[in-house]
């Protein structure tokens, strides 16, 4: 059985209040009564349950955390961004991976609304602002990561997909490269279309004669880039684009990779490939990636700090913070 407050106090010889005070307001407590609570805290093995302590404080000692793809490297940093800024709080991140699956979602905002968090950091899959309203009025602010929320009525941290999408696009049709393919999915994914959207209007509004098509993916994993590039070379050579914008690196890796067993080096002399994200594996791929870089990190911290503000004052105005992505050129998309 646990020791608890009053065995310390009974051993002690003290009052529990004055256990309270030690633990809570030691500069309120004479230095003898320290020793003794001190001595039984020692001699009974007693460990303070903090959680406990700071709930009925008011103030949880977690945040939730609710990522689209625990698989994607991106996620790992966009974490690793919101812990390091939750450590300097002394507070911890509870991470669900929801896998692009609604249900999952569901539970873990269940799950993070019963332990009740002090906030919550969510990709969404879709559309769930009931969802979130409803955590907001248990007073669990809610900030959106890497989504933005044109509406206003969360706050948000997120790279422009659509500016990143038309810079990617338009570095390939200054390499060239006329017949571009976007490779992607699912395509109600917002982050996905948003970047569609960016590299349609860069060949849109191109002063040369060029074209966009679409490769839809059921999710953005390697191997649903294995399988569109498989798709590619499916195609008579001519048939074929020069150019695949990936809508994120672990697709534009699986296309790579299906390209490079093909053992005829396409790439880039005959398709060249830019994903996005920037992941660490980018660079160390058989031909190096070319990709439009997030500030991961920068975003997971971003997003902590925001949140532990509007916990702490909930009549905040939700804000709406947005980085600009960065053209990573490397191997991929360079001719030879």
């Amino acid at each position: 059985m646990a020791v608890s407050i009053r065995d310390v106090a009974r051993e002690a010889g003290v009052s529990v209040g004055t256990v309270s005070n030690v633990l809570n307001k030691p500069d309120e407590v004479s230095s003898d009564s320290i020793a003794r609570v001190q001595t039984a805290i020692d001699r009974l093995g007693y460990v303070r349950n903090d959680a406990a302590r700071r709930l009925r404080a008011g103030v949880a000692s977690t945040v939730g955390f609710v990522v689209l793809d625990g698989r994607n490297p991106f996620w790992g940093d966009v974490v690793r961004g919101a812990e390091d800024e939750a450590s300097r709080h002394g507070i911890a991140v509870l991470v669900g991976n929801t896998d692009e699956d609604p249900a999952r979602e569901e539970m873990y905002l269940d799950l993070f609304a019963e332990q009740q968090v002090r906030g919550v950091l969510i990709s969404p899959y879709g559309d769930i602002t009931h969802r979130l309203e409803r955590l907001r009025e248990r007073r669990i602010p809610v900030v959106l990561v890497d989504r933005m929320n044109p509406e206003g009525r969360f706050s948000a941290v997120a790279t422009d997909s659509v500016s990143g999408g038309r810079m990617a696009a338009e570095h390939l049709l200054e390499q060239g490269r006329r017949r571009i393919a976007f490779v992607g999915g699912p395509l109600d994914l917002r982050l996905v279309r948003e970047r569609l959207d960016g590299a349609r209007w860069a060949v849109d509004s191109a002063d040369v004669s060029a074209t966009l098509e679409v490769i839809a993916t059921d999710a953005l994993s390697i191997e649903d880039g294995v399988a569109a590039g498989r798709r590619i070379l499916d195609r008579h050579p001519a048939q074929r684009p020069d150019a695949v914008f990936a809508a994120n690196d672990l697709i534009a890796l699986g296309v790579l990779q299906s390209l490079a067993a093909d053992g005829t080096a396409l790439v880039p002399g005959q398709i060249s490939i830019i994903g996005f994200d920037d992941i660490a594996f980018a660079g160390a791929a058989m031909v190096p990636l070319s990709s439009m870089r997030q500030p991961a990190r920068a975003i997971g911290a971003t997003a902590l700090r925001i949140l532990l503000e509007e916990a702490a004052e909930p009549t905040l105005i939700p804000r709406q913070t947005v980085f600009r992505p960065e053209l990573v050129e490397r191997a991929s998309t360079r001719r030879p």
